[in-house]
């Protein structure tokens, strides 16, 4: 059974590769759509599933509290870019300096996590509470794909 930090690591990695391939696409393309797609959806689902079953658990020692709230801090950020690029001419030159800056911001995010906040983690949390929270997260994330649309819809109306 993979554990929390497994799990993570593994979604890190697909966002990665999917990052680098929507980074090497121009225009409003289709290919460019299809990556952009597939990268919305799974990150938005995979940073909802991470705040719930893992964040959430940090959160409630004291020596986890500034690294959770930080992470989370940097979830909204991150998510205030990708609306602003799902709602922008994806053939528009802005598009691509836009994504540029996620792309940055998001791959300090994920390094940072698996360095530094897997690291702080391990200290509070035994295997098996790290293994329970990997069953807690998968079953949050395929929750979460399905409520993508509806929250993107809501955080517009605020």
């Amino acid at each position: 059974m993979k554990n929390v930090y497994e799990r993570i690591k593994q979604d890190h990695d697909v966002h990665r590769q999917l990052l680098d391939g929507i980074a090497d696409t121009t225009g409003d393309s289709q290919q460019r759509r299809k990556l952009w797609t597939q990268f919305y959806y799974d990150v938005k689902s995979h940073a909802a599933a991470e705040e719930e079953t893992f964040y959430s658990k940090l959160m409630e020692d004291p020596d986890g509290q500034d690294d959770a709230r930080h992470s989370v801090s940097e979830h909204k950020e991150l998510d205030d870019i990708m609306e602003e690029l799902q709602s922008t001419d994806f053939s528009s030159p802005g598009w691509l300096t836009r994504f540029g800056t996620l792309k940055h911001d998001y791959e300090h995010h994920m390094e940072e996590e698996e360095n530094e906040i897997f690291s702080k983690a391990r200290e509070l949390f035994n295997d098996e509470m790290a293994v329970t929270f990997g069953e807690k997260f998968a079953k949050r994330k395929a929750a979460e794909r399905e409520l993508v649309d509806e929250k993107a819809d809501q955080s517009l109306v605020e």
